[in-house]
């Protein structure tokens, strides 16, 4: 009886696990529409409700946690961003040595370049469903979900999925401390006749009367050369010619 209830048990928390996982993937599924991909981001920061920046990003994604940002508006041209796995790195045009950075570290407004960088959570995060909730009218399931890799944005995140097609629609963000740093809202839309996520809306709970919005512009398949994501070789490269 012991060893059927211990099989029982494994069986049951392997299925969950797997839930999970299966859930987490549909959510990214929404946010990424192929592996290897071109995204154009604008973000748009807001401070007590006026826009007060514009910039514009082309992110390139790889499978293996792998993107490269490259940096569009004028403000900021000529500089790149590099995320391998865990490590993330700044690329800027007037130095040889492309700068170690976190993916905490502000890009713009609310915007970290976790947010920008990483668009997946089925690759980083593990958890498990806590329950449902309405949110603005949406059925959703209540994921609680813990970063299992050192280099995620956020350590926790409470996420909601809707439950029909489990597509996000909110979440709460976490710091280190299990503070509530951010609250993200995702607006949805249709591309190419897919439903996906077009905007992203980041409200800190830190700092007051701050609101960032990341529109994702367009998406389209493309694969960069693996060389690219080698901060070394990123530092002499021109990727948008």
């Amino acid at each position: 009886m012991c060893r059927f209830l211990a099989l029982l048990l494994f069986v049951s928390t392997s299925a969950a696990a797997a839930d999970i996982h299966e859930l987490l993937k549909e959510a990214d599924s929404y946010r990424l529409t192929t592996d290897a991909m071109r995204v154009e981001t604008e973000v748009k920061v807001f401070k007590t409700g006026n826009l007060d920046k514009t910039r514009l990003y082309n992110v390139y994604v790889k499978p293996g946690r792998r993107s490269v940002v490259v940096m569009r508006s004028s403000a900021e041209r000529g500089q790149k961003l590099l995320m391998l796995g865990d490590d993330f790195w700044l690329v800027l045009p007037s130095s040889q040595r492309p700068l170690r950075i976190t993916p905490m570290q502000k890009l713009l407004g609310d915007a970290s370049t976790g947010d920008i960088a990483s668009l997946t959570w089925a690759e980083d995060y593990d958890g498990k469903v806590e329950g449902e909730k309405t949110i603005d009218g949406i059925p959703c399931l209540r994921l609680d979900i813990t970063g299992q890799r050192k280099g995620v944005s956020y350590p926790r995140i409470v996420l909601f999925l809707a439950k029909s097609d489990r597509h996000p629609v909110y979440a709460e963000l976490y710091v280190a401390s299990d503070k509530l740093a951010k609250e993200a809202a995702f607006e949805m839309g249709t591309m190419d006749g897919r439903k996906v996520v077009t905007m992203m809306k980041l409200t800190d709970r830190l700092q007051r009367e701050r609101v960032t919005e990341v529109h994702y512009l367009s998406r389209v398949p493309k694969a960069l050369p693996d060389e690219y994501y080698n901060p070394a070789f990123l530092i002499r490269s021109d990727i948008e010619q």
